[in-house]
Order: C-alpha cells, then structure tokens, then sequence
C-alpha cells in the first residue's frame, strides 16, 4: 500500500478530478490523504463535498509516495502559494512521484518545477508551462520521469490509472 497526498482546493476542487484518480488508487489499495488549506468539509465545484484529511501545513512529503494537485476553479485561489510550493519541491527533490491535473500543473510552473519537463495542462494554463521553462504538449496524460498531469476532467480516469500504474 502506497501513500498519497491529494491537494484540493477548499472551494471549487473539480469534481471528477478529485474523485476518478481518488477511486482507482485506493481500488489499487492504496491510501489518499485528502489535503487543503483549511479543515473540514471542502465543496467541489458542482456537487462533491469532501471531509478534509490534513492541511497543507501538516503535510511532510517525506511521508508519501505521491503527492498530486487537483485542478478546478479553486486551484489557483486556495493552492497557488508558496506553502504549496515548498511542499512540492520538498517532493520532486525526494523522488516522489508527483501529479497535477487541469490548471493546477500551472501552480508547479509557478513553483518552477515544471522547466525541461514536459506537461499537459488545461489549455488556458499552457501559456504559464512555457513561460515556466516547461513544454505544454496539449496532451490528455504526459507523463515524464516521476511527472504526471492531464488536461482536465475528461482524462481524469486515465490520469489516475497513469498515477497507480507509476505506483507499481
């Protein structure tokens, strides 16, 4: 059983992003700890709510095996900060296997993460991977060394089955 921690935003997490590669993990056995900036109940964009796990604060990426971002209207507002960060260059120079889906791959650009990596992304956040140094393929899942994003909510089921493979 492996561990992972999934960063949502506290409001406006996209749903399907959220729940698709959540199921297929823990389908595979292994544990997602649910991850934002505050405790409680977090709302999705439409209809998923979510009991928080731990908060951005409390997360040692030594502890996991992956840690991934997920995408929606909230990304960028909750989990755009440097705390964020922190956390996700912690995880990259570890080794750890890292994931980021729809806009929120644009959040490990800012980070400068992303330079000579290649990356899908939401469209609208192509623009920020280039300018980060990163290479926006406009593909559904890149996968490149320990990096996995997708597009957004269509591929969400093969961006976690891309994820739980990358686990084996």
């Amino acid at each position: 059983m492996k561990k992972i921690a999934m960063f949502i935003a506290f409001h406006g997490f996209r749903d399907e992003e959220y729940t698709e590669p959540k199921k297929i993990l823990e389908t595979a056995g292994h544990k997602v700890v649910t991850v934002s900036t505050a405790k409680g109940e977090a709302r999705g964009k439409f209809r998923v709510t979510a009991q928080v796990d731990k908060t951005v604060d409390e997360i040692n990426a030594a502890d996991y095996d992956a840690l991934t971002l997920v995408g929606g209207p909230g990304a960028l507002e909750y989990l755009d900060t440097p705390k964020v960060y922190a956390v996700f260059k912690k995880a990259m120079e570890l080794g750890k296997l890292v994931g980021a889906i729809c806009i929120s791959p644009v959040i490990l650009a800012r980070a400068g993460l992303l330079k000579g990596k290649k990356a899908a992304c939401w469209p609208d956040g192509g623009a920020e991977v280039e300018k980060s140094g990163g290479k926006y393929t406009g593909a559904e899942v890149e996968i490149d060394g320990k990096l996995i994003t997708a597009s957004g909510p269509l591929p969400a089921k093969k961006y976690g089955q891309a994820l739980t493979e990358a686990l084996k």
